[in-house]
């Protein structure tokens, strides 16, 4: 009995190291998760609060399309906003959205981060009106336009749930690629809908990378017998053969042709 409560003490033990460890990656993961959208947000902040202290205004760091003076915004845009309501309508979004790509998507979160960021800018630098364009809607749109995709495309149903979460959280973005919506609001629509773009054809060329891994089970790790799928011996490519009831004999069918006979069996009277 010592050994057996020796071996269900050890037992016990694995799994609470297991546990820990993987709270401990958890707890891991979720930080980092946060780590670069936080940072993100609070550079759009400190330059904020360096407009406001010294009475400045950064807007000529925006987009300025088809100038090589604009070019430069592409990356310093997203951090100049108009006023608080403008970075207070970007930073809960920048946040969620930014979290939710590098948790789900950790191995191309970087990459798609920063792409969407890039990408946007250029395009708005390219096919943007003449004006100065600041802020960091585009991301924002892009963003939320790759974890929705991402979802669709893959086909996988915690993903699909990230997906409908991005259009309860945020569906109504949509109308802001809509300028005609909002004519007396000076919005860079432009961003809005090439962040949107950038992140579909994004999620279309990164959907084998990244989201959740599925459990192993144990018929994961069999060793592969050499044998070629397509082999015609392969026990998967022969046509399974059905058996053949066995007829019953009747004198019509018989093999040996008798003739039919009629046995009676009497007693003689008195014996």
């Amino acid at each position: 009995m010592t050994g057996f409560g020796s071996i269900v003490g050890q037992a016990g033990n694995w799994k609470v190291k297991k546990q820990i460890f993987m709270n401990k990656f958890e707890r891991t993961k979720i930080f980092n998760s946060l780590l670069y959208p936080t940072l993100f947000v609070l550079i759009m902040w400190l330059v904020k609060s360096i407009e406001i202290v010294n009475n400045l205004h950064l807007s000529h760091f925006g987009i300025m399309p088809l100038k090589i003076e604009g070019l430069a915004g592409i990356i310093t845009a997203p951090f100049i906003h108009g006023d608080l309501a403008h970075i207070g309508a970007n930073t809960i979004p920048i946040w969620v959205l930014g979290a939710l790509l590098f948790y789900v998507y950790r191995q191309p979160a970087i990459k798609v981060f920063l792409l969407i960021w890039l990408i946007t800018g250029l395009w708005v630098w390219v096919l943007g009106r003449e004006a100065y364009h600041i802020g960091a809607s585009g991301i924002v749109y892009g963003l939320a336009s790759f974890l929705f995709f991402s979802g669709i495309f893959r086909r996988d149903g915690r993903l699909l749930a990230i997906t409908f979460l991005v259009a309860f959280l945020y569906g109504s973005m949509i109308w802001g690629v809509f300028p005609d919506l909002f004519p007396e609001k000076n919005i860079s629509w432009e961003s809005h809908l090439m962040g949107l773009i950038a992140g579909l054809v994004l999620a279309v060329f990164y959907r084998k990378e990244g989201g959740f891994v599925r459990k192993k089970y144990s018929w994961d790790f069999e060793e592969d017998d050499g044998i070629d799928e397509k082999d015609p011996d392969a026990y998967w490519n022969k046509p399974i053969e059905k058996k053949k009831k066995p007829e019953k004999k009747t004198p019509e069918n018989s093999d040996v042709s008798e003739p039919f006979k009629i046995n009676y069996i009497y007693k003689e009277k008195g014996e």
